[in-house]
């Protein structure tokens, strides 16, 4: 896998697998560390051509900074431009997922639908296909990313709705959990002392002894790191688990 910068004339013996930018034509810093407000941007190819090609896309965008190897690990947002998602691609993916400060979005040639769960496991953010990636579609992928948000082909997302909906109907609900980060049982209970029951009150109205009711809000207010019982409501609003 070749990280790609703005240098696209050095061949790639010059770095080995990676490639650096030819810093000269890049704009000065405005304060914060982002030129003009750009996005920074760090781009990885599995050849040559998918580099070539998405440095000629990107670097004419006063939008974009693209970021030389040595500063990648800053970068705001890394692209992955590859043919499939094969072994090599899911090694980079897992490094990049390492660094919490960068979103990865994934540009593909073709996106097997065995891939999607690798997709979910990986951390990627945004994937577009290679064929619908021109230079407006690339801009808003990347300004998206930047702005915490993520973006997938309508038929992706329709998929992956369908993976979680399984996930939930065939692991979750056997087990009696939910996506969020509580089972019924615990919401029900938080509810009801968002409601001002007392413990008491609870075991009557759930059913459960008192020392049950005491236990399951404890292991909540561990598992997350709360304080007290209005801390667990307040997190629980906040989240819309209840």
């Amino acid at each position: 896998m070749t990280t790609t910068t703005t240098d696209t004339h050095s061949s790639a013996a010059d770095h080995g697998h990676h490639r650096r930018s030819d810093a000269s034509g890049r704009r000065a810093a405005a304060p914060g560390g982002i030129p003009g407000g750009r996005v920074t941007v760090a781009v990885y190819a599995e050849d040559l051509i998918l580099q070539t090609g998405m440095i000629h896309q990107l670097r004419v965008r006063p939008e974009i900074e693209l970021l030389p190897e040595a500063e990648a690990d800053r970068a705001q947002v890394s692209l992955v431009v590859v043919d499939t998602v094969g072994d090599s691609t899911v090694q980079l993916l897992h490094r990049l997922q390492r660094n919490t400060a960068t979103r990865t979005g994934l540009v593909v040639g073709f996106f097997e639908s065995g891939a999607l769960q690798t997709m979910i496991e990986c951390g990627v953010a945004a994937v577009l296909r290679r064929a619908e990636a021109d230079q407006d579609r690339l801009v808003h992928l990347v300004k998206a990313m930047a702005n915490g948000e993520g973006v997938l082909p309508g038929d992706l997302l329709g998929k992956l709705l369908d993976h979680v909906s399984s996930l939930q109907r065939t692991v979750l609900d056997p087990r009696g959990l939910t996506l969020s980060t509580l089972t019924a049982r615990e919401a029900e209970m938080i509810r009801l002392v968002s409601e001002g029951y007392d413990t008491t009150e609870i075991a009557q109205k759930t059913s459960y002894s008192e020392r049950t009711v005491k236990n399951v809000l404890h292991e909540v207010a561990t598992r997350l790191e709360l304080r007290n019982r209005a801390h667990a409501v307040g997190y629980a609003m906040r989240h819309g688990l209840i």
